[in-house]
C-alpha cells in the first residue's frame, strides 16, 4: 500500500484465521487449549455466523489456513519443535488441517501460510487485497494472541485498519482481554462482536450508531 493513509471509503474484508479442526476440535486442539475447551466452539460458531453476516452484507470473506508439515517448517521452526516435544499442526491432506465450520465458497479466496503465523507471508494475500480496494481488515479466528495478531500486526504497519471480533477469536497462552488491549493501544484496532456489522462490515470514519459500537 506504499505507505500512504488508506481513504475511509476503501473496502473491507472478513478475514478468517486458521478455523481448522486441529486448533478448534479433536483431542489436538483439546490438549493444546489451557481454558475450557468449549469455547473454541464458540469461536467457531460464531465466527461460521459472521462469515454469513459478512456474505449477507456484500462484505469480502477470505480464508487463511495453515499448513504445518515438517518439509514447510524452517530450521528454528524445527529445533522449536524438538525442544519443546511439539508434533506438527495440520499436515497437508490431514483431516486436522480441514476447515471447521466453515467452508469457502467457489468464488472466495483462500490462502496458505507454510508453517508461519502471518497470513501477509502467504503468497498472493497482500496482493488479493490491494487489487481489491481493500483497505479494513475484520479479523477473526484463532489464535488471538498467534496468528490473528501476527496478520494485524503487519496489516496496520502496512497501512490497513484493522477491527477484530471479539467473540470470534481466542487466545491461546495469554488472557484474551490483554491481547484485545494490546492491539487497541499498539494498532488502534477497534474491538467489536459479531453481532454489530454496522461497525465491522466497514472502515472507521463511517458513522456508526453509538449503541452499536464496542469499546
Amino acid at each position: 500500500m506504499d505507505g500512504d493513509t488508506p481513504p475511509v471509503d476503501g473496502r473491507t474484508a472478513l478475514v478468517v484465521v486458521d478455523l481448522q479442526n486441529d486448533f478448534c476440535a479433536g483431542p489436538v486442539a483439546a490438549a493444546r487449549y489451557p481454558a475450557d475447551p468449549t469455547r473454541l466452539a464458540t469461536v467457531a460458531a460464531t465466527t461460521a455466523r459472521a462469515v454469513d453476516t459478512a456474505r449477507a452484507h456484500g462484505t469480502e470473506v477470505v480464508f487463511v489456513r495453515f499448513l504445518g508439515d515438517p518439509a514447510h517448517q524452517g530450521a528454528s521452526w524445527r529445533h522449536r519443535d524438538a525442544t519443546l516435544r511439539k508434533r506438527p499442526k495440520c499436515p497437508t491432506g490431514s483431516w486436522g488441517a480441514e476447515f471447521h465450520a466453515v467452508t469457502p465458497k467457489a468464488d472466495e479466496a483462500v490462502f496458505t501460510k507454510y508453517a508461519c503465523f502471518d497470513a501477509f507471508l502467504s503468497e498472493g494475500f497482500e496482493q488479493h487485497l490491494v487489487d481489491g480496494g481493500v483497505h479494513h481488515l475484520a479479523m477473526a479466528g484463532v489464535f488471538a494472541d498467534v496468528c490473528v495478531d501476527s496478520t494485524a500486526r503487519t496489516g496496520f504497519q502496512k497501512g490497513f485498519h484493522i477491527t477484530v471480533l471479539a467473540d470470534c477469536t481466542a487466545a491461546l497462552h495469554l488472557p484474551d482481554e490483554a491481547v484485545l488491549g494490546f492491539m487497541r493501544r499498539v494498532y488502534g484496532a477497534r474491538v467489536t462482536t459479531h453481532d454489530q456489522p454496522a461497525v465491522w462490515t466497514r472502515p472507521p470514519g463511517h458513522p456508526v450508531p453509538d449503541h452499536q459500537e464496542r469499546a
